[in-house]
């Protein structure tokens, strides 16, 4: 099972993140990804468990520990797919066009810059219960 771990603290080592998952079971790779020019950790990684058993119990006891002063964030992690299409929108998160969660939807249900339709957050266009349904001066 291929485990995200965010919120790292950047001083964190890879051998260090593999030996806080080795207690819950074999750990077949870590990764810290950091950034390409200046090499600095990006502050998350990858955990790969070949055992989804072990993996699920490392998730469920690490996630929201403590480590360096940071609360940590463990679950799953989801691949993207290789063929270049992408997931439906409508989760959430920013950017999306037809649903969702999440600043600058554009037709979403929820957040801020909301274009065409939704019923929350601000500066909506075009439909929603709260904000004018026209352009605001931005």
């Amino acid at each position: 099972m291929n485990i995200f771990v965010g919120s790292l603290p950047f001083s964190l080592e890879e051998a260090e993140l593999k030996g806080f998952f080795e207690e819950y079971g074999e750990v077949t790779s870590a990764r810290i990804i950091t950034d390409k020019f200046s090499g600095r950790s990006k502050g998350f990684g990858f955990i790969e468990m070949p055992n989804a058993e072990e993996a699920q119990k490392a998730i469920e006891e690490l996630n929201g520990a403590e480590v360096d002063g940071r609360t940590i964030v463990v679950n799953e992690s989801i691949e993207k797919p290789k063929d270049g299409t992408r997931r439906p929108s409508g989760g959430g998160g920013g950017f999306n066009r037809g649903g969702g969660g999440g600043g600058f939807n554009r037709g979403g249900d929820r957040g801020g810059f909301n274009r065409g339709g939704g019923d929350r957050g601000g500066f909506n266009r075009g439909g929603g219960d709260r904000g004018t349904g026209r352009r605001s001066s931005y």
